[in-house]
């Protein structure tokens, strides 16, 4: 197991070996959490904010058969989904 040092403005460096084992690349976002007396980091993927409006085509078609369903009466109010689910 690597021991790193804590640097100046608790910097600390991933190892090599451990960094390219994960994929990570300088400038990728990780998340530090602790765990009871121990520091967990792992690597976070960040999402841009205008890919939320865009569908793969497979996406779309799913949507669409959704809008569909809908129009022919093919659905379950989430009333009566709790009601089966028993929620």
């Amino acid at each position: 197991m690597p021991i790193v040092k804590v640097r100046t403005n608790r910097q600390v460096t991933i190892p090599k070996k451990i960094f390219d084992e994960l994929g990570l690349k300088e400038g990728d976002f990780v998340d530090v959490k602790r765990a009871k007396r121990s520091i967990v980091i792992k690597p976070k993927k960040l999402v841009d904010a205008d890919a939320w409006d865009t569908l793969t085509p497979e996406e779309e078609e799913e949507v669409e058969e959704g809008f569909e369903q809908i129009e022919r009466g093919e659905y379950v109010t989430w009333k009566d989904l709790k009601k089966e689910l028993r929620l």
